[in-house]
């Protein structure tokens, strides 16, 4: 009987070589139809097809929870329509609803298809024979990078298990896809056991086989793995475990986290840096760090990252202003918004907690004012730090070309808050970063790239920030990472002169609240509150919003009250898993 490689789609990537030469769109290959082990262990080009396919496995986060965000599953932002899988799960403690299938379910299927994939690739990749085309020495190169970058998806995936479901049984060998996933394996190795000794492991040991800075970052390789995306992923992960959730039982230390991010920087950091184009303003710098790559706009700061072919209207549609002939979707909160600095560099709030967020009263009572900072409630998006623009559009943006004036009108009844339109925005913000202007041109008939952003040099900078003033409390390295990033972004000052931030503590909620605004709609929120273990006090807290009358006075207002509690720090299990295999599900689930 012929085994057929089911479960997994084969991306034929025709006309794109060994190397994906000419080929930056590989992406957007449909699957071919089911194809035999017996064909792919007999030809190297249709085992390398089916060995790039497994890129496919790398996912964007745009709408994918049923048309919202993960973010829209934080503090950050609340999705407009009734129907977004955030809001009909998450938002409302539902773990087990059908609209959150893509992120609850979806991601324990994909995941654990994507490492069967990579085992297959690693068991089998010696007993196929070589292009005729190529010597003995390239098919040797070859068969090398490519048992890295399959030891590397392997982990990743692994990873990404752990985050939402914590340890589960670790498989290196080839089940049958006619079987589920992982019967027999049924016990759950312990957090050091899973990731130091095994994820952290891979990604050391596959390193040095990866492709180089040079050779993946070239065009006809655009999206490859490299050695640098495996150092940064051992950074972020050495960060994560050295974090209060984990520390106790990875045995990871902050001093080991720093050292990872410190290797980064010595060993690749001066093959990236923090996007920044001469002549075009900070918040276009910050925002175009994540749609702008090496290929497009000689981005130097992506590390890890999916290489998307361009889209165009239909694929922002969703997440844009109604005036604009959008649908509104993730629509930034006031929490958000209360996080920015102002552009001098001082906060506009007098304390902010663990959470990275100000202190706030009760109901949606503005938190108490920094008076020194200048700060006016009235007039609350002037003068504030430029990631704020880059990040959110607010009442009077200029934005699109569909409406009056090409602004934002968030009044009763204007063009983007418009009666009984029931996807206008709940906040009174609409997205702005990750969505490329361009498009919007010409009638919504443009086009442009938008990859998606998995690691960036930023991160490597504040991950190296939060460990060092865990060690050390503020000192000139804290300072120095910092200053980078915001300077970057268009802010004045250091964080040096700030008096505010001279203990750890006061630096710690600091650097929380920095990350959250750097990385805001970039799937991280969701897990630093969680490894901070400060998820219950971020993601239980009412979403703020704000209305704006028709005189343009603004008013805060609670535009959604959240659940979350302590047995929502990891997903359940998925139920059909539970009873095929007896793993023991997530404590209180």
């Amino acid at each position: 009987m012929k085994k057929t490689l089911k479960y997994i789609a084969v991306a034929l990537l025709a006309g794109c070589g060994a190397t994906l030469s000419s080929c930056s769109d590989f992406l957007d290959k449909q699957p071919s139809n089911e194809l035999t082990e017996e064909k792919v262990l007999a030809d190297w080009n249709l085992f390398e097809e089916f060995h790039y396919d497994t890129y496919n496995f790398l996912r964007h986060g745009a709408l994918r929870v049923n048309d919202s965000w993960l973010d829209a599953a934080t503090d950050l932002a609340q999705t407009s329509y009734a129907t977004a899988g955030t809001r009909t799960t998450f938002n409302i403690g539902n773990y087990y609803g059908g609209g959150g299938y893509a992120e609850l379910i979806d991601t324990w299927e994909s995941r654990y298809r994507g490492i069967r994939k990579a085992n297959w690739v690693l068991a089998h990749i010696n007993e196929v024979p070589k292009n005729p085309k190529n010597s003995d020495e390239v098919h040797a190169g070859y068969v090398k990078n490519f048992t890295a970058e399959a030891r590397f998806f392997r982990a990743f995936f692994y990873w990404e298990m752990f985050l939402r479901y914590g340890p589960l049984p670790i498989i290196t060998t080839v089940l049958s896809p006619d079987q589920d996933m992982i019967t027999p394996y049924t016990k759950r190795p312990t957090t050091k056991e899973y990731v130091v000794d095994f994820i952290l492991k891979e990604l050391a040991e596959c390193e040095a086989d990866l492709l180089d800075k040079d050779n993946a970052w070239t065009t006809q390789r655009a999206g490859r793995l490299s050695q640098p995306a495996a150092r940064a992923l051992a950074a972020r992960i050495k960060l994560y475990m050295a974090s209060p959730r984990y520390a106790a039982e990875s045995g990871i230390t902050w001093q080991d986290a720093a050292d990872a991010a410190k290797s980064f920087m010595d060993d690749y950091g001066s093959m990236f840096g923090l996007f920044a184009q001469e002549n075009i303003s900070a918040s276009d710098n910050y925002g175009n760090a994540v749609l702008y790559s090496t290929y497009s706009g000689s981005n130097n700061e992506t590390i890890l990252f999916r290489n998307d072919p361009a889209i165009g209207w239909g694929n922002i549609a969703a997440d844009t202003p109604v005036g604009e002939g959008g649908r509104g979707g993730n629509c930034p909160s006031q929490n958000l918004v209360d996080m920015y600095d102002m552009a001098d560099g001082s906060s506009p709030f007098a304390q902010y907690d663990a959470t990275g967020a100000p202190v706030y009263g009760n109901g949606a009572a503005c938190p108490t004012i920094n008076a020194a900072s200048g700060y006016n409630d009235a007039d609350m998006w002037s003068n504030r730090d430029p990631r704020l623009a880059a990040t959110i559009l607010y009442q009077g943006t200029p934005w699109g070309t569909m409406r009056e004036n090409s602004t934002i009108d968030v009044r009763p009844g204007m063009a983007d808050n418009p009666t009984g339109n029931a996807n206008a925005t709940p906040t009174g913000y609409y997205m702005r970063k990750y969505i490329p202007a361009t498009i919007l041109s010409s009638n919504h008939g443009g086009s442009a790239l938008r990859p998606w952003t998995i690691i960036r040099y930023a991160e490597i900078l504040m991950n190296y920030a939060e460990a060092m003033n865990e060690l050390n409390g503020p000192c000139q390295e804290v300072y120095d990472m910092l200053d980078r990033v915001r300077t970057r972004a268009g802010i004045a000052g250091s964080v040096k002169d700030r008096a505010d931030l001279a203990s750890k503590d006061a630096m710690r909620n600091f650097i929380h609240k920095e990350r959250t605004v750097e990385f805001a709609f970039e799937e991280h929120r969701s897990w630093d509150v969680r490894r901070w273990n400060v998820a219950v006090e971020a993601l239980a807290r009412p979403i703020y919003g704000i209305n704006v009358a028709m005189d343009g006075s603004v008013s805060r207002k609670v535009a959604q009250q959240r659940v979350f509690d302590a047995k929502m720090y990891l997903y359940p299990i998925p139920e059909t898993e539970v009873w095929k295999t007896g793993l023991e599900n997530n404590p209180g689930w």
